[in-house]
């Protein structure tokens, strides 16, 4: 891989190992690159790449979430140096990310909408916002809270953390994304957690990583179907013009 192995490597083998029977995705019968997940022939290791980032991930990531081949969680990771990835219960809080959260380094923002805000929580449009109410947050790095599961875990996640409660919610509207000139969601707001967080980079003046981030997402969904479909190999055009625009991606990324 020529990486060391990050957050969400660390907890998918972690998750495999204490498994009672595998996890049998869609496409099981591939042979799979452990860190990527997609099918051998599409892996897309070789042009993963480090950004230059002033901010930080982490990742509450739903029981069996870490093992899906799909999760783009994980492609925060591959690129932002400083993520952190902790899989959810209900019934504690992990130790070591509630001291993540309370780390005088850190400013955490649980990005999510304003519409589950608790009474008394804020709730901020952006890191630069933020900052300008609360002086004290700019000295301080982001650390992004991205609740990882489907729309509906991460509603029960949200629901039943709470520590969650009391840290404030960056929360985007359409007009948001689009005023970031990023992808625009639906209004329940179900985009997958790697364009979560590329709004996320952009807020906190970001845009050229964003722009990294969205075009490694859009690489890994490629990449993904072409895993998927027995005719993909006919043509491998599409994939290539992707990791150009990743590669070019990188080029602007001051």
């Amino acid at each position: 891989m020529g990486f060391t192995p990050h957050a969400i490597h660390q907890r998918y083998q972690y998750r495999k190992a204490i498994s009672t029977r595998p996890y049998n995705a869609r496409g099981k019968n591939l042979l799979r690159c452990e860190a990527c997940l997609l099918a051998q022939q599409f892996c897309t290791c070789e042009f993963r790449r480090q950004l230059d980032s002033n901010v930080s991930f982490l990742l509450i990531m739903y029981d069996d979430e870490v093992l899906k081949p799909s999760n783009s969680g994980r492609l925060i990771a591959d690129l932002i140096p400083d993520t952190h990835a902790y899989i959810w219960s209900r019934n504690y809080a992990n130790r070591k990310l509630l001291h993540l959260l309370n780390s005088p380094l850190y400013q955490p923002y649980v990005v999510f909408p304003s519409e589950y805000a608790k009474p008394g929580q804020a709730v901020v449009e952006s890191v630069t916002q933020a900052a300008q109410a609360e002086p004290l947050t700019s000295t301080k790095r982001p650390l992004f809270v991205l609740l990882d599961g489907s729309w509906r875990e991460a509603i029960k996640m949200f629901s039943k953390s709470p520590y969650l409660h009391q840290l404030p919610l960056l929360s985007f509207t359409p007009e948001t994304a689009a005023r970031y000139g990023l992808r625009k969601g639906s209004r329940d707001f179900q985009l997958g957690t790697a364009e979560v967080a590329a709004l996320a980079l952009a807020s906190a003046g970001e845009v050229a990583n964003a722009n990294s981030l969205n075009a490694w997402f859009s690489l890994f969904i490629e990449s993904s179907l072409f895993s998927r479909s027995r005719k993909s190999t006919l043509d491998l055009s599409p994939l290539q013009d992707l990791q150009d625009a990743f590669e070019l991606s990188l080029e602007r990324t001051p």
